[in-house]
């Protein structure tokens, strides 16, 4: 296969435009045109729609897209990696931390492990959702990501790192069931005031799956996305949330609000590093992993991400 046709292709899909294409690629059109009738040729099949409103991919067309983005991408990436082979490891490496899940609190850990151990690496660190994170991966945009779940997802590898269990926060004024240490059912929660992120958020699913399974549902009476903001208005009294030990332990303020765990069901979720299971990573990518997987499994079995009640059964 002649990669210059593959290139060619995506340049006519992304154009719309066999004219605008031939220009942009500084061949003749008729050219052009021959190197899309042998890409015919060779897979059987019509590639491109032509009308007077510019040039479409037909089905077989937009899926010969998708693998097209993907050859061209692994040819860049080897041709950087052999280019670098005799030199310092180099090169761009994109990571996704999960806000709300223990992923979050790796960081600034990971940018100065990565910067002293790999300086010509640059590091791009994204803070998202995870169905966000999963799609970046599977569209090679993200080369990895510390998220929630742990598959099966089909352009996703999946390898899991912990359970993360979730806690109640609240101001310590906020009447409930129990001593200060006892865990709290779902369904002492039930008319609680709770300050929650949005359904697209893991922990906003999780905690409705919680209150769901009781048939009863929670008393939610703000969306916030911003930690910070949900710090202070738990410690003002607004209301509580539920969040991950990880992050319920960063946000509580001693004096103003308190954390209480959660049985009952208990609510939880697994978090893994996700890769792409169609596309190799780069030699930086796969040693900016390597640091990140130790960075993680550290966190884990010092206790950082679990409380220290939970960490202490185990």
């Amino acid at each position: 296969m002649d990669m210059r046709r593959l290139k060619s292709f995506l340049k006519i899909v992304d154009t719309g435009s066999l004219t605008r294409a031939a220009a942009a690629l500084n061949i003749a059109q008729p050219a052009l045109s021959q190197q899309v009738a042998s890409l015919e040729a060779h897979f059987g099949q019509k590639l491109l729609i032509r009308s007077q409103q510019g040039v479409t991919p037909t089905e077989a067309g937009r899926v010969l897209y998708r693998h097209a983005q993907t050859l061209l991408r692994q040819l860049e990436q080897a041709e950087g990696d052999v280019k670098r082979a005799s030199a310092s490891l180099s090169g761009n490496v994109s990571v996704g931390l999960a806000p709300y899940s223990a992923g979050s609190t790796l960081s600034l850990a990971l940018l100065t492990a990565v910067r002293e151990t790999y300086p010509d690496v640059l590091l791009h660190i994204v803070e998202g959702f995870a169905v966000a994170f999963s799609e970046l991966i599977m569209n090679g945009r993200l080369d990895m990501a510390v998220m929630h779940g742990a598959g099966p997802m089909r352009g996703v590898k999946f390898q899991p790192l912990i359970e993360e269990e979730f806690f109640l926060v609240a101001p310590t004024s906020t009447r409930l069931p129990g001593e200060a240490r006892d865990a709290l059912t779902v369904t002492d929660l039930v008319g609680i005031p709770l300050m929650l992120p949005s359904r697209v958020n893991f922990v906003r699913r999780a905690i409705d799956a919680a209150f769901a399974a009781i048939h009863q549902p929670p008393n939610i009476i703000a969306e916030v996305e911003s930690l910070g903001t949900l710090r202070d208005a738990v410690a003002g009294g607004t209301g509580c949330t539920i969040l991950p030990w990880s992050v319920a332990n960063q946000i509580a303020t001693p004096g103003r609000s308190m954390i209480r765990a959660i049985t009952g069901p208990r609510i939880s979720d697994t978090i893994s590093i996700g890769i792409s299971d169609q596309m190799p990573l780069s030699e930086a990518a796969v040693a900016v992993r390597g640091v990140l997987l130790d960075l993680a499994l550290t966190a884990a079995k010092s206790g950082r991400w679990q409380s220290p009640a939970r960490s202490a059964a185990e």
